[in-house]
């Protein structure tokens, strides 16, 4: 091979890894920067092929997925001064790709860590404002939201959104579960206390009533037997007097009669009276006369 042959092959050679150097590429995945001796010069490079100065110029790349933060911070407490547990995670995704490289130098590792504080102060000072049965109980929602508002503002110095963020778990500390279960036990009972005082109030009511029914439904039956029997002895009397009338003596016999049934009827009794008495006419006149 001669000389100018090889000069050629060189000069070809040379002018192949200039224009490679001078070449790259951004997928769909990706956000890239460009660098000029460190400083940002371009960005916003859409997908493609795109040039760049060798040696003076260096291309960033980010990713440009969504990326994922779980952590938990060591205690947060409650407005009730309350030590809780709080598993959480976070999605964000980088959308400024220049402020997250002068802010972070383009490290996921830092930015990840600066993040991790942002959001950790954010639980913090959202489950402060609340107490221990609204951060579990309905609210969590709107405490999630509160949370990533809170961070979202500080976050925007990143370069980076915040998309979700997700309490998983909220867990109290062992010396604070016995007190929490203490305070839940004295509110059980209260209420079993209360519900067992209005019980007793509504069956000593109900008593009441029955009794106040009880005393007018005998009041209302003896009246009504007492005139039953007024008009009984009434129309008995009348009878009698009937009877007399039409023929006393046969009034009187029956009344003897009667007088003997009731006071002789009886085993054991005796009575002492003169034979002559008034009280046997009937009996000493039994020959029918």
């Amino acid at each position: 091979m001669s000389n100018a042959m090889f000069r050629v092959f060189v000069v070809i050679g040379l002018v192949a890894v200039a224009v490679g150097l001078s070449l790259f590429t951004v997928n769909e995945r990706d956000l890239a920067i460009k660098l000029q001796l460190g400083k940002v010069v371009e960005s916003g490079y859409e997908p493609g092929l795109h040039v760049k100065i060798p040696v003076v110029q260096n291309i960033r790349k980010f990713p440009r997925r969504i990326l994922t933060i779980e952590d938990s911070p060591d205690r947060v407490f409650t407005a009730e001064k309350k030590a809780l547990k709080v598993d959480f995670f976070v999605k964000w995704r980088i959308v400024d790709p220049v402020r997250f490289y002068t802010s972070t130098g383009g490290s996921l590792l830092f930015a990840n860590d600066r993040l991790g504080e942002i959001i950790k102060n954010a639980v913090v000072t959202e489950f402060g404002k609340r107490s221990v049965r609204e951060a579990i109980s309905a609210e969590r929602a709107e405490l999630m939201r509160d949370m990533l508002v809170t961070a979202t503002t500080t976050a925007e110095d990143l370069g980076v959104e915040l998309i979700d963020f997700r309490v998983k778990q909220v867990e109290l500390m062992d010396e604070v579960k016995n007190a929490v279960y203490a305070q839940m036990n004295e509110e059980r009972a209260r209420t079993a206390a209360e519900l067992r005082a209005e019980g007793r109030a509504e069956a000593e009511r109900i008593r009441a009533e029955a009794d106040r029914e009880r005393t007018i439904i005998l009041a209302d039956a003896n009246r009504e037997s007492e005139q039953i029997r007024g008009e009984g002895d009434a129309e008995a009397a009348e009878i009698y007097a009937n009877a007399y009338e039409n023929d006393p003596e046969f009034y009187a016999f029956y009344r003897s009669i009667n007088a003997y049934k009731n006071s002789m009827g009886k085993s054991n009794d005796l009575l002492v009276l003169d034979p002559n008495n008034e009280f046997f006419r009937y009996l000493n006149q039994s020959s029918g006369e």
